[in-house]
């Protein structure tokens, strides 16, 4: 009885009194957890979503290899020194033009062993092939490295304009007897 005494002694009604709050176990509480999965949990699923959307949309424009024409125009017979091999065609439409005393042909400059491009090195007389140490006489014949055939020739014809047209989309195996047919061999 003391107590409700002291409550009306002190003028009012009795309040009961707030429990403390309980210590945290943690860093978060589950309110706190809650207040911040849930957006981080939406944020998510949008991400997903976009990343899906933009897939999808990729999907729909394809992959377009954009590579030098097959054919093009060379010069004129008059440009190229008897005994040369013209590498200015190399980076640009992977081709080379060996000029001999009675004509052209166009080396296709990919290594018959794994698709590399050899060099030409003028000092030894022979394209050599960086990655695996093919060897190839100025013909294009192998002779050395593990390349298992010789570099293929693509066509040269004259133009009507009087130009060497290479053509590298019809292509010359020396293996299957093949540089023996015309438009493996320019003559002039």
């Amino acid at each position: 009885m003391t107590d409700a005494k002291d409550n009306a002694a002190s003028g009012g009604t009795s309040q009961p009194t707030a429990p403390a709050p309980p210590e945290k176990a943690g860093l978060f509480s589950r309110r706190s957890f809650m207040r911040w999965s849930i957006p981080t949990g939406w944020a998510a699923f949008t991400a997903s979503c976009v990343s899906s959307l933009v897939a999808t949309a990729r999907f729909m424009f394809p992959n377009v290899l954009f590579e030098a024409p097959q054919s093009f125009k060379a010069g004129l017979p008059d440009e190229y020194n008897v005994g040369d091999v013209d590498t200015r065609w190399k980076d640009e439409f992977g081709v080379w033009i060996v000029r001999e005393p009675t004509g052209f042909y166009a080396l296709i400059s990919t290594c018959t062993h794994l698709g590399c491009t050899p060099n030409w090195l003028d000092s030894e007389n022979k394209f050599k092939c960086p990655c695996h140490g093919s060897g190839f006489y100025r013909t294009g014949v192998n002779f050395e490295g593990p390349a298992p055939r010789p570099l293929e020739r693509a066509r040269i014809v004259l133009a009507d304009d009087g130009q060497i047209l290479v053509d590298k989309s019809v292509k010359f195996q020396q293996e299957k007897g093949e540089w023996e047919k015309p438009g493996s061999f320019l003559q002039v």
